[in-house]
């Protein structure tokens, strides 16, 4: 009786333990730290990272642009004026303001 239980025992373990080692590597590609699901949350990262530094490239080319604008070799009076008018707070009674969005 007992030769029997031993026997049979040797029979369902080793089954058991390769489920058992199939189904722990099988969480760890899924769940682990370098799993399906860590991929695909890096891959949402870099995708977000991607669109904040394409939209923080696009506004230093902005102030780049408005920069160059103010330099004295190449002064616009335009933007002096409105830089001026902007630091002083001065508006004249015939100007009309229309807001920029991008500032």
């Amino acid at each position: 009786m007992k030769q029997e239980f031993s026997r049979k025992a040797r029979q369902v373990l080793g089954p058991l333990m390769g489920a058992a080692v199939i189904v722990y590597f099988g969480y760890h590609a899924v769940q682990g730290d370098r799993g399906l699901m860590a991929w695909w949350n890096l891959r949402f990262e870099i995708e977000r990272a991607n669109t904040t530094l394409a939209t923080v490239s696009a506004e230093k080319k902005l102030i780049e642009h408005r920069v160059a604008l103010l330099r004295p070799e190449s002064l616009d009076p335009d933007m002096l004026e409105e830089r001026a008018r902007v630091m002083l707070g001065a508006v004249g009674p015939n100007d009309l303001i229309v807001p920029d969005p991008s500032l």
